[in-house]
């Protein structure tokens, strides 16, 4: 049963989609477009769609325990029907989505590299940023969270010089209450039990 969940439950981009194709992949009160890159386990994706009746998701992980993971929660919950699943590259689905068809994105606690030698491979990057511009409305939320300095700090740097992003808000873990709709995951309670806290992004597409 969670195989052929997936498997009817996958998005497809071995060509580009029209908005049309890609509304058509959600229920028809589905309102906004949402992407999470890269979402774990699963329990950020889970608890969106759980509080946003009206939003359909798109989540891309390429990691197959963490779809499975969260598949089966959605399941469980009823929520399955407003999910999709990329699992594979980012890359290769923000080739696919059509212009400005996402309302908001996530990437939280990406594998941050933390090796100076292995520091190019850390997704979020200018080009990562231009290639989601283009698939956000004017005025959508781009959130981000590191429990890495220097990622968190590359990140800022890297918004600040793109022109298609504002930085709307940046906090910290002792101000994690201003944006009660960003729900704690699991490697956030992690860093928590090792000491390390993490920097929170709000970015926003101009225009």
């Amino acid at each position: 049963m969670l195989a052929e969940a997936l498997q009817n439950r996958s998005i497809e981009v071995d060509r580009p989609l029209d908005v049309s194709a890609l509304r058509r992949l959600f229920p028809e009160g589905v309102q906004d477009i949402w992407l999470e890159i890269g979402f774990g386990g699963g329990e950020h994706l889970v608890w969106q769609a759980e509080h946003n009746p009206r939003v359909g998701i798109v989540g891309a992980e390429p990691y197959l325990n963490g779809v499975v993971s969260a598949m089966d929660a959605l399941i469980s919950r009823g929520l399955a029907g407003r999910v999709r699943f990329h699992a594979d590259d980012v890359l290769a689905l923000l080739r696919g989505l059509p212009p400005e068809c996402l309302s908001r994105a996530f990437m939280l606690f990406p594998d941050p590299w933390p090796k100076k030698r292995h520091r190019e491979r850390r997704l979020f990057s200018a080009h990562l940023l231009d290639k989601l511009a283009p698939l956000l409305r004017p005025g959508a939320e781009f959130r981000f969270a590191s429990d890495i300095d220097d990622y968190a700090e590359a990140a800022i740097e890297a918004v600040r010089a793109h022109p298609a992003f504002d930085i709307a808000h940046v906090f910290a873990t002792a101000n994690r209450d201003v944006l009660p709709d960003w729900p704690v995951t699991r490697y956030e309670e992690k860093a928590r039990r090792e000491g390390r806290g993490a920097t929170f992004l709000v970015l926003q597409r101009a225009g």
